[in-house]
């Protein structure tokens, strides 16, 4: 059975008849009943399926960054959702048939808060990733979104919520880095959480 919200007129929740409904982000959505299916995949669905997996895959250690990071991102879907949508639509290649992910196209936060002045990056021995920027009075509590990504390993390292724009600077502990490569990312979030900026690809960096 079915359940009304919002009265006659707004969308229900649950089974009625042949269908199922269901809100997602406040917005009232049907569908019918899953059938399973007998036929095999064709060959282009299976691997649209398989594009689908490796984006899944790729972010599913970076979930506690995307999910604040694309906050907010659409009206029908936000968080890790999003992120992958995104991913898949820009950063998903397929060279001589197999699929690959470019790092530096990829985002772990979409928005539209200003990114400071003078964003740089360094290695200090023996483990520290240190990024600086200009520090600024306006958003001086937005805080810094930094991330340093071992895509082999699916090993991230950094922060979700860092240091206060205003100090101008942010310091990671990477471990082991020596023989790995890793792949950089800032971003700023504001300090009441209301908004987000688009990340900053840093570069990569082998050890």
């Amino acid at each position: 059975m079915g359940r009304l919200i919002n009265g006659p007129n707004g969308p229900y929740i649950g089974k009625a008849g042949s269908y199922i409904g269901y809100v997602v982000n406040g917005v009232g959505y049907i569908k019918g009943i899953y059938k399973r299916r007998t036929k095999a995949p064709t060959k282009d669905e299976a691997f649209n399926r398989e594009k689908f997996a490796v984006a899944q895959r790729y972010l599913r250690s970076l979930i506690y960054y995307v999910k604040p990071g694309f906050k907010g991102y659409n009206p029908r879907f936000q968080g890790f959702a999003a992120a992958k949508s995104y991913l898949m639509r820009n950063a998903l290649k397929v060279i001589d048939g197999k699929i690959v992910i470019d790092p530096a196209l990829v985002k772990i936060s979409f928005g539209n808060l200003r990114l400071p002045d003078d964003i740089k990056c360094e290695f200090q021995e023996p483990d520290i990733m240190r990024v600086t920027w200009k520090p600024s009075g306006i958003g001086a509590s937005d805080q810094a979104m930094i991330l340093f990504h071992n895509t082999e390993a699916a090993d991230p390292f950094g922060s979700v919520y860092g240091n206060y724009r205003q100090s101008g600077e942010e310091t990671v502990v990477v471990k082991n880095p020596h023989g790995t490569t890793l792949h950089g990312y800032l971003a700023f979030v504001a300090a009441d959480r209301s908004r987000q900026s688009d990340s900053m690809y840093l570069g990569k960096f082998e050890f």
